[in-house]
């Protein structure tokens, strides 16, 4: 697979002490965007996929709170595997840009830092739909 255009894993700072770890994000600092909504997906039951949609002008920054799941990236050419499996790593998606999220373990939990409100218009569910978006841009 060739990589996505322009997505990539961010690693966020991680303060450490002998209590634990702590990894922050801040609006348009170590984010790109402003944050505008976060939610997270939880009892996702092990090894079940979620996903499978683009988002026109939505970005976001994707981050395995706990446990691990891969997102799958499609940019109309191109498709990425990414593993998410740390708390300090976030995966940036970029508009425009298909995901499915794939093979989660058990007692996963993702959040999902995004730079819009949620908005169904948004949202494209087709895959064909998709490429023709793509091929109009």
């Amino acid at each position: 697979m060739n990589t996505v255009f322009d997505c990539n894993i961010v690693s966020l700072n991680v303060a450490k002490n002998r209590a634990g770890n702590l990894s922050s994000v801040e609006n348009l600092n170590n984010i790109p965007f402003e944050i505008k909504r976060i939610y997270y997906i939880y009892d996702v039951p092990g090894g079940s996929d979620r996903g499978g949609h683009a988002h026109k002008d939505l970005e976001q920054f994707v981050i395995a709170v706990s446990g691990a799941f891969d997102v799958l990236l499609d940019d109309g050419i191109n498709k990425t595997i990414f593993r998410l499996d740390r708390p300090n790593n976030a995966l940036h998606i970029k508009k425009g840009i298909w995901r499915e999220t794939r093979n989660f373990t058990s007692g996963s939990i993702c959040m999902v830092i995004a730079s819009n409100e949620y908005d169904l218009n948004d949202y494209i569910y087709d895959y064909e739909t998709f490429i023709a978006f793509k091929k109009n841009k």
